[in-house]
């Protein structure tokens, strides 16, 4: 006959222990996913000879392209979380690569649009497409469980980081 705390595995399911086993080797299997995008960022700034910035922004009016919306510096600026100089020199070497162009407000003569060009769409498609390709096809047989199972642990990820908050100022060094 089994000890009593195997039986009850079997009656009452896995202990803390194993469940706290599961937890770490989940949570180890998405920074080493994690580590690898990162990898794989640095490999498509590197080929595309951009800084994350610059990349960040891209993508960003890429985005904003297919929903036809017109994006402003402005609100690159409130994007990045940068200082207006530092999104004006992202923007000037964006456009000094080919990437965007400034394009004229068509009521606001004061204003402009940064709008990403065909070439960097093309470019960005040409180094991403094979990768995304390959992403889709780890995730695109999984069962509807299986999905919703991943993006409910990633929903739950997300507030647990979302919800750090600063390490307070103490009030005898802050000066």
């Amino acid at each position: 006959m089994e000890n009593g705390s195997d039986s009850s595995r079997y009656w009452y399911g896995a202990s803390d222990e194993d469940r706290r086993r599961r937890a770490v080797d989940v949570l180890q299997a998405f920074r080493v996913y994690r580590a690898a995008e990162v990898a794989m960022r640095r490999r498509t700034r590197e080929s595309m000879s951009m800084g994350e910035n610059e990349l960040l922004v891209l993508r960003y009016l890429l985005k904003a392209a297919g929903q036809q919306r017109q994006v402003s510096p402005s609100e690159l600026t409130r994007y990045l979380g940068v200082s207006t100089a530092s999104t004006t020199a992202i923007v000037d070497r964006l456009e000094k690569s080919g990437h965007v162009t400034r394009v004229p407000h068509p009521t606001d003569r004061r204003s402009i649009f940064i709008v990403a060009t065909a070439a960097s769409d093309d470019e960005v498609r040409a180094t991403l497409g094979s990768m995304h390709a390959r992403m889709m096809s780890a995730v695109v047989d999984m069962t509807p469980e299986e999905s919703s199972a991943v993006i409910a642990c990633l929903g739950r990820l997300q507030d647990a980081v979302d919800q750090v908050d600063p390490h307070p100022v103490d009030a005898a060094t802050a000066h």
